[in-house]
């Protein structure tokens, strides 16, 4: 998902139904031909309903990044997922209100999967610049990167899909990092790092529990807001 403010330019380095017809065993099966009855139309689900079930999907955040007007820019998404290894394909949705929407077709661009020391990067990028965040880039093979990232992979256009109040970028893979880092987490309109890993048999690995990364209050309801408006 991503903001409608959210596009920035940083210059900072910083069972099948039985037919009728003769049985095999003998007997006759009956088809009922009674009418019916008329199946009452469901309500519309509604979308703070269901933006707060889609909420409930923990996701870690990306920087979607790419060249415009010889800057980079970025936007902030978690509406990210892999599609195929053979292609190397991945998925970004962006809103249709957003900024970036137009910019990114037929356009490379970097997924930035960001650690857990970047929530001001992620609040940058979403339209809430954060004077302290260290926004730092780094010249890629096809798209500006951004550098302390948890991983970032590289993509040339592939295609794109409607998606509704959305449009679906797919990238083709062209290079990748991964860093030793902690990755940065958001469930339910906060941001998180990783907590107690688990065992096949759900048991802990680790003492510590999930922990919720501190942020002002007032921030984080309105950056919640625009998470599961926009970005999902």
């Amino acid at each position: 998902m991503t903001t409608p403010d959210e596009d920035v330019a940083c210059h900072r380095t910083c069972s099948p139904t039985p037919r009728s017809g003769p049985s095999t065993t003998g007997r006759t099966d009956v088809t009922n031909h009674a009418a019916a009855a008329p199946q009452e139309q469901a309500e519309p689900i509604e979308p703070s309903r269901l933006r707060s079930c889609l909420g409930r999907f923990a996701t870690g955040v990306t920087v979607v990044s790419y060249q415009h007007d010889d800057e980079p820019r970025g936007a902030t998404v978690n509406a990210f997922s892999s599609v195929s290894l053979d292609p190397p394909l991945v998925l970004v949705s962006i809103a249709r209100k957003a900024r970036a929407c137009p910019l990114l077709r037929d356009r490379p661009f970097a997924v930035n999967v960001l650690s857990s020391r970047q929530i001001g990067v992620a609040m940058t990028f979403a339209g809430r610049p954060d004077d302290q965040a260290v926004i730092e880039w780094e010249h890629g093979r096809h798209a500006p990167r951004l550098q302390h990232t948890h991983a970032t992979i590289e993509c040339t256009p592939w295609k794109s899909y409607d998606g509704g109040d959305h449009v679906l970028y797919l990238g083709y893979v062209e290079d990748l990092a991964i860093r030793e880092n902690e990755p940065l987490l958001f469930h339910s309109g906060a941001f998180h790092r990783r907590g107690e890993g688990l065992d096949a048999t759900g048991r802990s690995r680790r003492c510590s529990a999930p922990v919720a990364m501190p942020l002002q209050l007032e921030a984080m309801e309105q950056l919640s807001k625009e998470f599961v408006a926009g970005w999902i």
